[in-house]
């Protein structure tokens, strides 16, 4: 096993055997200089730097392998001087073999750890993208661009949630959401609107019925989910769920319940969606019967709606300042949903300056100009139109 494996150690190492070999050349150096310096200058104590250098560069197989060559090293150094029954020798022998030992031990914890990290972030990762499936690039009569950024560095999702789904009619059903925690504490309630949504998008025929399911499914198990021992505080989520049908003459519909108004481009204008009769967040209050009203817009080719959560809009600058959302999208260029999306995702960094301090979800949709029709607009649209260079409200 011994030499085969550590050559093989050696040649599959990621610094291709360059930067592997430093300890070995030095344990050589080391070496050769002790032996003409003679007993006036003891450079033999240096050794201990290749084992503790191969460390840093390799697994703990040729760490121990630097680790014999350096006492290896010294013994011979000693034999060549004469000085072998000395006790400075002895002692720096003994404590270059006891060092060694320790630095191939530590190795070796921690590549255990190491490869227990990657299991456990491999499973993580792949838990996440199952819960969080990227949507595709074209559903129905949509083009779909979208951006997940967690608070948490590993995490590839957290309290921010969306998903499309085909309704049993030919149209696509969107939701959107933002749990109150954030980061991956927040997974479990995320997952409980996804599941319900993914289950109820094509049982439903109607939106009221959907998002009753919606808030039924969070209300009946998320206590299930979430930590109330040590978050003993309210847990609700906000969610935007439209249906989108396929015919562009007929209008689309929303219901809001408690979030961010998502914003319809047409024309290069603006128009914040704002829900006439907003719903309470999911979870706040037992969902009703009677809410069965919707919120119509139209939507036609050509069109791009932005749904976002608040991660967004509440992104700060360094000096305290809101990210204004509605005012950069009507000043960057909207020739498709991938494109305005870069422009807000790299606009968005450059205004925060770093990395987020709050889960934040963007999905740009469009609606394929081929099936723009001639209409007006419905007459129960959204109001809040937000112009290129304008202030948004």
């Amino acid at each position: 096993m011994g030499v085969r494996r550590l050559w093989h150690h050696f040649q599959e190492h990621p610094a291709g055997g360059g930067l592997v070999a430093i300890p070995f050349v030095l344990i050589v150096t080391i070496a050769v200089l002790d032996t003409y310096t003679g007993s006036n200058v003891q450079l033999g104590p240096l050794l201990v730097i290749a084992p503790a250098l191969t460390a840093s560069l390799a697994g703990p197989w040729l760490t121990a392998l630097a680790g014999v060559l350096a006492v290896a090293a010294q013994v011979l150094i000693v034999v060549f001087l004469g000085g072998l029954a000395t006790p400075n020798r002895m002692a720096q022998i003994i404590a270059l073999t006891a060092l060694s030992a320790l630095v191939v031990f530590m190795r070796f914890m921690r590549e255990r750890r190491e490869r227990a990290l990657s299991l456990a972030r491999s499973v993580a990762e792949t838990a996440q993208r199952v819960l969080l499936r990227p949507p595709p690039r074209r559903i129905g009569s949509l083009q779909v661009a979208w951006l997940y950024m967690s608070s948490e560095d590993e995490a590839e999702i957290g309290g921010d949630l969306f998903a499309f789904a085909r309704a049993a009619h030919a149209a696509t059903r969107v939701v959107i959401g933002d749990v109150r925690g954030k980061g991956l504490a927040a997974i479990g309630e995320a997952s409980l609107v996804l599941g319900a949504f993914r289950e109820g998008a094509h049982r439903y025929a109607t939106l009221p019925e959907l998002v009753g399911a919606l808030g039924d499914s969070v209300s009946r198990n998320v206590e299930d989910v979430t930590d109330t021992e040590h978050d003993a505080g309210e847990h609700f989520i906000t969610c935007l769920v439209l249906e989108i049908p396929d015919d562009a003459q007929s209008a689309a519909e929303m219901i809001n319940c408690g979030h961010p108004p998502p914003l319809l481009v047409r024309d290069q204008q603006v128009t914040a969606l704002y829900a006439r009769q907003p719903l309470p967040p999911l979870g706040v209050v037992e969902p009703s019967v009677e809410d069965d009203h919707t919120d119509p817009f139209t939507f036609t080719g050509g069109d791009m709606l932005v749904l976002y959560t608040d991660g967004v809009i509440e992104a700060r600058s360094p000096s305290g300042v809101f990210y204004p959302l509605a005012e950069r999208v009507a000043s960057f260029p909207t020739t498709n949903p991938d494109t305005l999306l870069h422009h807000i995702h790299r606009d968005l960094l450059t205004h925060i300056g770093g990395h987020p301090v709050d889960d934040a979800a963007l999905l740009i949709i469009e609606c394929a100009p081929s099936h723009r029709p001639h209409l007006t607009p419905h007459p129960t649209d959204g109001h809040h139109r937000h112009h290129p260079g304008g202030a948004g409200t």
